[in-house]
């Protein structure tokens, strides 16, 4: 006998929804599941296996044949469990199988008949309400997560109560949709707070910028001036994620596995801050099964590379792409995969191997060709596309023990989130949010100088030998400091201070820095 099920699967981040064809027929015992499945897929025979005699139900030892159907799109994982148990429940004829085709079953089994949660559930219950009338079906550790959706769903702890809930359905409350708006009624601690850092105003003005408009950032300095705990302190003065922005970041979360089953809805800005000896599959994402990268993982907030010359060349070549893109393409034999890379590159970097080179009080005991070669481990490539380059002096004793009180975050945020709505309104319809998205055309429209601030730029380009990227950079630096001031106009006041933010340029090459 034919049963027919529906499950559904994320490739990358695109759900898609898979027909689940279960053949019990006559013949010797066997157990076949073809459709393109991975070693996960292929192992659930056992699980399903031993899940339905555990429940109480009889496995037909008769040639059981599953398609994964479209059979080319890879399989992977074990959502597909709870589908298959039910299909060859229902083709046996060991319940009222009614109006499967009105559902859709997610869930790995246990070996007792449990059913366990999956990742990804978030866009694929997201996907089923928008792309199909289905109900969704899965365990009871994913109801938190379909909740925030507005998908008919329900949940279930065992495949006994599936079985019952397919016979008669009539008698189960669906999951009661959650608001996204109640995720922020509970204010959000500060972990990091400028009004703990001593001095460095100049850096942290520099942090209220990039902040303001979305502006990759490079902090130089020696070691322990504070370059980490200003990094640290910045998703403290960026504006709340909005219930979008949070919806996004959490459907990533989601196919990652890294969700909290009792709060699914990510509210803060991530802050991912990866080890130098992190590798390419790990920072961009990849691997055997492509997954999200810390640059996907960094969506929506902030990617920090401490120690950024420390890192392998080809890791940091790799950033070139996402940092235009704001997307990652992965290609693989059976799959191109595309992840998100909407995220705010912040880096620190010491100036040499020992880290003293420049330092007033510290010797550098570096020696000119070591102080080179350690410059030339960040391309030019990737240092056009950082906007703001500054660089982070030693904090003096005075400012150490000085007991004047710093400005705190949030007074800080209350300017970066006024900036930010100006940027909103003036991009409103064009799928831009901040100043560091624009493009050549909009930078054309929205950064135009007055005569004065066009002179002084004509003069830094040529005597600095800008490049037309970094040009660019400075305008969109420009219009952010304007915006701070709440002007539309761009002035030579603005353009002063945005062309201070490029440090690297100043020194017209890393290598004299």
């Amino acid at each position: 006998m034919l049963a027919r099920v529906f499950s559904c699967t994320t490739v990358g981040m695109e759900p898609y929804l898979i027909e689940v064809e279960v053949d019990v027929s006559g013949g010797l015992p066997e157990f076949t599941i073809v459709g393109l499945p991975d070693t996960t897929v292929k192992e659930s025979k056992e699980r399903v296996r031993t899940a339905i005699k555990n429940a109480g139900f009889d496995f037909p030892p008769r040639k059981i044949i599953v398609n994964l159907a479209p059979a080319d799109i890879k399989k992977e994982g074990p959502g597909f469990d709870l589908a298959i148990a039910i299909g060859i429940l229902a083709a046996t004829g060991q319940f009222k199988a009614e109006n499967l085709d009105d559902y859709v079953f997610v869930g790995e089994l246990s070996l007792d008949g449990s059913i366990r949660g999956v990742p990804g559930i978030l866009p694929m219950a997201l996907f089923i309400h928008k792309e199909t009338k289905k109900s969704f079906v899965v365990a009871q550790d994913n109801g938190k997560e379909v909740a925030l959706t507005p998908v008919t769903a329900y949940c279930f702890a065992s495949l006994l109560k599936v079985v019952e809930f397919s016979e008669n359905p009539q008698f189960y409350r669906k999951v009661e949709q959650q608001s996204l708006e109640d995720f922020f009624k509970t204010k959000q601690e500060v972990v990091f707070d400028l009004a703990d850092v001593k001095g460095q105003h100049l850096a942290k003005r520099a942090l209220e910028v990039a902040a303001a408009g979305g502006h990759n950032l490079l902090l130089i300095g020696s070691p322990g001036c504070g370059k980490s705990l200003l990094a640290k302190c910045l998703p403290s003065i960026l504006p709340p994620l909005t219930p979008a922005e949070a919806l996004e970041v959490s459907k990533i979360y989601s196919v990652a596995g890294l969700l909290n089953k009792e709060s699914p809805l990510i509210t803060c800005r991530p802050f991912r801050a990866p080890h130098h000896t992190g590798s390419v599959a790990s920072i961009i994402g990849g691997g055997v099964i492509p997954n999200p990268g810390e640059v996907t993982l960094a969506t929506h907030g902030i990617l920090f590379l401490d120690e950024l010359p420390e890192y392998r060349r080809d890791v940091l070549e790799s950033l070139r792409q996402p940092l235009e893109d704001r997307i990652v393409t992965i290609s693989r034999v059976s799959a191109v995969i595309t992840y998100p890379a909407k995220f705010q590159l912040v880096a620190a970097a010491n100036p040499c191997y020992c880290g003293y080179y420049g330092d007033g009080l510290k010797e550098c005991t570096c020696t000119p060709y070591q102080v080179n070669k350690y410059r030339n481990k960040i391309s030019g490539p990737l240092l056009d596309r950082i906007d703001i380059q500054i660089e982070v002096p030693r904090l003096n004793y005075q400012d150490l023990v000085d007991r004047k009180k710093e400005e705190s975050s949030w007074e800080v945020q209350r300017r970066v989130s006024k900036a930010r709505q100006r940027q909103l309104e003036r991009f409103a319809g064009q799928g831009i949010s901040c100043n560091a998205q624009m493009g050549g055309k909009e930078v054309r429209k929205y950064c135009q100088l007055q005569d004065e601030a066009k002179n002084l730029l004509k003069k830094v380009y040529d005597k600095l030998g800008l490049s037309v990227r970094a040009h660019e950079r400075i305008l969109k630096i420009a219009r952010t400091i304007a915006d701070l001031a709440g002007s539309d106009e761009i002035n030579i006041i603005h353009l002063a201070e945005a062309l201070q933010y490029r440090a690297l340029d100043q020194s017209n090459s890393i290598r004299e820095y």
